[in-house]
């Protein structure tokens, strides 16, 4: 029963059945198998097909309401009782953070706790909250604004230093407060909402927005446009400092954050992992 309801929740979030079961790594067939048995027992309509996408009945969204915290907390047992015990923490990572300098932070870490295993998992940051609330992750390293996340514990460790990457790797010249357009992240990523309004400030417009700040370095690197990105990513693909036009000096940062439930974040194990990731965040 539970992992037909697992698969419920997993469905209202992808929204189409070829989703879910690729999230969930079963077949198609197997995803309408768990909802039809959901609906036998229930003897209700929960989900209807509109095309590829399902739209859930009103007694799916009350099914899902009362079942989403049940398979949280439950989810979330687990782990504390088993992970924990184990000395292993469960970590989505940003993965912008975690494809730059977020392996060089973690190996330090690992290296002042002894015995403790640590297991990743890259996702965007608003992929990472979704997922520790959902008690899926135990700890979590993302990007932005912590003002909606008054559920979690939520603590800034680092600001990341944002810098442009000339268009094609030539010469740019660039006075902050003067108009110039950019490529940049995408608005639905955890970052966009820290960066927008220094970058308004200082005269920045965001003229073609990708989802990966990867993609936008490689896309300015190729001449494409200039690209805003952080620093760690521009040093990740070889760009010498010297090529970029620093920011940080300027007001505009990241905030990388280190994320948690409540009940989580007070264990032991995970205040021990957080005070060495906040004390080596700053020198990485």
């Amino acid at each position: 029963m539970i992992e037909n309801l697992e698969t419920l929740v997993a469905l209202s979030k992808a929204g189409t059945m070829m989703e879910a079961s690729t999230q969930l790594k079963i077949s198609q067939s197997a995803v309408s198998k768990r909802i039809a048995a959901l609906e036998r027992y229930y003897d209700r309509k929960l989900v209807e097909r509109h095309g590829r996408r399902v739209v859930f009945t009103p007694h799916g969204t009350r099914l899902l309401e009362r079942v989403n915290p049940l398979l949280s907390e439950l989810r979330s047992v687990f782990l504390e009782d088993n992970a924990l015990r184990q000395g292993r923490i469960i970590l989505g990572v940003s993965e912008a953070i975690l494809a730059s300098w977020g392996p060089r932070l973690f190996a330090r870490a690992r290296k002042r706790l002894p015995g403790v295993e640590l297991e990743f998992h890259a996702q965007r940051s608003p992929v990472v909250l979704d997922r520790l609330r959902s008690g899926e992750y135990m700890v979590g390293l993302c990007t932005g604004s912590d003002d909606a996340d008054t559920d979690l514990v939520s603590e800034i460790i680092r600001q990341e230093p944002m810098v442009i990457i000339p268009s094609g790797g030539k010469k740019l010249s660039y006075e902050p407060g003067n108009p110039l357009s950019v490529i940049t992240i995408e608005s639905r990523s955890g970052a966009w909402a820290s960066i927008e309004e220094d970058m308004t400030r200082l005269g920045l417009e965001r003229a073609v927005s990708l989802e990966s700040f990867f993609s936008v370095a490689q896309m300015a690197l190729a001449g494409f446009g200039h690209g805003l990105v952080p620093a760690g990513v521009a040093r990740t693909l070889g760009v010498p400092d010297g090529k970029v036009i620093p920011l940080a000096h300027h007001g505009l940062t990241r905030p990388v954050r280190f994320v948690a439930r409540k009940s989580m974040f007070a264990r032991n194990l995970i205040r021990s992992f957080y005070n060495e990731v906040s004390e080596l965040a700053a020198d990485i």
